[in-house]
Formats: structure tokens, C-alpha cells, sequence
């Protein structure tokens, strides 16, 4: 089967189609995010999407907003930027405080953490690049708590990372938080997945 890239209006469900399966759905998709899902550090879980991470997305939003077949074309040219193109990885990160307080405290010193994202694989170390449509830092330097990277890699790098039981580490180089971890075996193989 061919690795795909971008979603199309034809990979779209109709609404009722869509809510009929709608459970199924969200259980199977419930299975691939917990693979694709890693902690670093107190705050910060990093979500690697996918092809499917983003159709279920778009299904989503479809189904919550209602907005029909005239809504699909927005949802497309939103998602699709978060699907691997065959030689990355592509994360949505949350910095997730429950406190509001606290959140807007730790996120007033977190400016420019996008910038700092890496993936090690042996002695390769792969900086992320943040996702160009918006800054996601303000000009007095807040974090927002959502963040979007690409991790870039070249043929080798991608070679390394496929290789079964490879040691991967995920880290954040920020000097307010800098935390690191190491992906499991499982999660590796999932996002090995994502290299053509």
C-alpha cells in the first residue's frame, strides 16, 4: 500500500456515514495515539501525527462543527501540514498545566521552546523546525500551549531510526525546561512507520 501524504475531499467520510461509525472509530484511533504519545519532562506531551491522526482530525471537526462539504477544503489545507511527507516526523506539543495561575506563569517563561524541540538517534541529533503558518511565542515572550514542529531527517538519519530496538531520545533544550526521554520500542517502530 502506498504511504500517503495528504488527505483529499475523497478521503472524507459524508457526516452520517462518519457519525454511524463514529465509536469505532475513535476506538482505533484511541489505539494508534497511545503509541504515538510521549511525556518529556512535568508538562510538555508530544502527539507525532500521522495520515490517520489527521483524517480522524478533520472527521472531527466536520462532525462537531457541522459546517458540510463546504467546511472540508478549510479543514484539508489546516491539517494537512501535519502529515509526514516520507522523510519527517510531525508533532503537535501541549504544554499542559491544570492551574490557570500556574499555566500562565510557567507559559510567560517558556518563550521560543518550539525552537529548542530535538530527536537523537545514535549521533545523529535532529532539531525540530516550528510549524511557519503563526508565531507561536508572543512578542513579550509567552509560550502559547500548543505547539507544532517538524523533525526534518536526511536518508541516514531515517535509516537509524528504523533500525529495531535503536535508542531515540525526544528532549527540549529550553533554559526554563529542559527534559528529556526516551522513547519506547513500540513508539519507535510506530513512528518509523511514517518514512517512506
Amino acid at each position: 500500500m502506498t504511504k500517503r501524504h495528504s488527505l483529499s475531499p475523497e478521503d472524507i467520510l459524508p457526516w452520517q456515514d462518519y457519525a454511524q461509525a463514529r465509536a469505532q472509530h475513535r476506538t482505533r484511533m484511541t489505539a494508534i495515539k497511545r503509541a504515538r504519545r510521549i511525556e518529556v519532562g512535568p508538562f510538555v506531551s508530544f502527539y507525532f501525527e500521522s495520515f490517520e491522526t489527521m483524517w480522524f482530525q478533520v472527521q472531527e471537526m466536520l462532525h462537531i462543527e457541522k459546517g458540510g462539504p463546504a467546511q472540508i477544503p478549510d479543514e484539508i489545507a489546516a491539517y494537512n501540514p501535519l502529515i509526514p511527507k516520507g522523510r519527517e516526523l510531525c508533532a503537535t506539543f501541549m504544554i499542559e498545566i491544570d492551574d490557570p495561575l500556574r499555566r500562565g506563569r510557567v507559559l510567560a517563561g517558556l518563550g521560543g521552546i518550539e525552537e529548542t524541540a530535538f530527536i537523537e538517534v545514535g549521533d545523529y541529533r535532529i532539531h525540530a523546525k516550528a510549524e511557519a503558518d503563526q508565531d507561536r511565542t508572543t512578542a513579550e515572550g509567552k509560550a502559547s500551549s500548543v505547539q507544532f514542529v517538524h523533525f526534518d531527517f536526511s536518508d541516514a538519519e531515517a535509516q537509524a531510526f528504523k533500525q529495531p530496538n535503536t535508542r531515540v531520545i525526544l528532549g527540549l533544550t529550553h533554559p526554563n525546561y529542559s527534559h528529556m526521554a526516551v522513547l519506547s520500542e513500540p513508539t519507535r517502530d510506530s513512528l518509523a512507520q511514517d518514512f517512506d
